[in-house]
């Protein structure tokens, strides 16, 4: 299995394993064909999750609205993410372990989002997403 299969399998358990330790119900979709990766059950009604995987730097989570498809290591086709396609996109990073949750509402037009973990050096407050704020679906 690819690295990058493998990143991305275990940040869709680790999503999962969070939204069921907050009380949520999942479901998973059968086949590779679907937008999202889960299907979490909130307040009654099915909401689609698209699962990422990353790193930070300690200051920065990149969160990427996006996904390439690859044959042979060369990019075929890229595929945006958008409020049609799914509800959330959730993040596990993995260098602390955490799970954010960006809903449609912020990412939908976006190809990637910064959400910052660590103050700006210049302790620049406009524009800027706070991760904390991404910590609750």
């Amino acid at each position: 299995m690819a690295p990058l299969k493998q990143k991305g399998d275990l940040a869709e358990l680790m999503v999962a394993a969070d939204l069921r330790r907050r009380g949520y119900r999942i479901c998973i979709p059968f086949g590779e064909d679907c937008d999202y990766d889960l299907v979490v059950e909130r307040h009654g009604k099915l909401e689609r999750v698209q699962v990422k995987h990353t790193t930070s730097d300690g200051a920065i989570v990149i969160v990427r609205c996006r996904s390439h498809s690859l044959t042979n290591g060369r990019v075929r086709a890229t595929k945006h993410y958008t409020a049609e396609s799914v509800d959330w996109i959730a993040v596990w990073e993995s260098t602390t372990g955490t799970a954010y949750y960006i809903p449609s509402s912020v990412f939908d037009g976006f190809t990637e989002l910064s959400l910052r973990v660590a103050p700006t050096r210049n302790n620049q407050r406009l524009r800027i997403r706070d991760a904390r704020d991404f910590l609750e679906i």
